[in-house]
């Protein structure tokens, strides 16, 4: 099986910053594209940014030029999150596609992460 663990969501204040990191461990033979998504109070999940195997981003219009996706070699994805507004509350969820040893490629979500923009 596969675990996604999401870490450094918390309340943070109109304009400052947070780190989100998201492990993936598990008998993982590939991983392809990771993410992450927003569930906003009241509302549906929706795409906050994705980065492929390659390196290549793409961003919801809302977090252009504030949020920036990075991923290392070593299983993990982080989000960082500058000038934050009130609307960026949500949880936020790790997303990513693996495939297992014998096993094809699956999306994977981790139990997500709360961040809170409040003064």
């Amino acid at each position: 099986q596969v675990q996604l663990v999401e870490s450094g969501g918390g309340l943070v204040q109109p304009g400052g910053s947070l780190r989100l990191s998201c492990a993936a461990s598990g008998s993982i033979s590939s991983i392809y594209t990771m993410g992450w998504y927003c569930q906003p109070p009241g509302k549906q999940r929706e795409l906050v940014a994705t980065i492929t195997s390659g390196g290549s981003t793409t961003y919801a219009d809302s977090v252009k030029g504030r949020f920036t996706i990075s991923r290392d070699n070593k299983n993990t994805v982080y989000l960082q999150m500058n000038s934050l507004k009130p609307e960026d509350t949500a949880v936020y969820y790790c997303y990513a596609r693996i495939a297992l040893i014998g096993v094809p490629r699956s999306d994977y979500w981790g139990r997500g992460t709360q961040v809170t923009v409040s003064s």
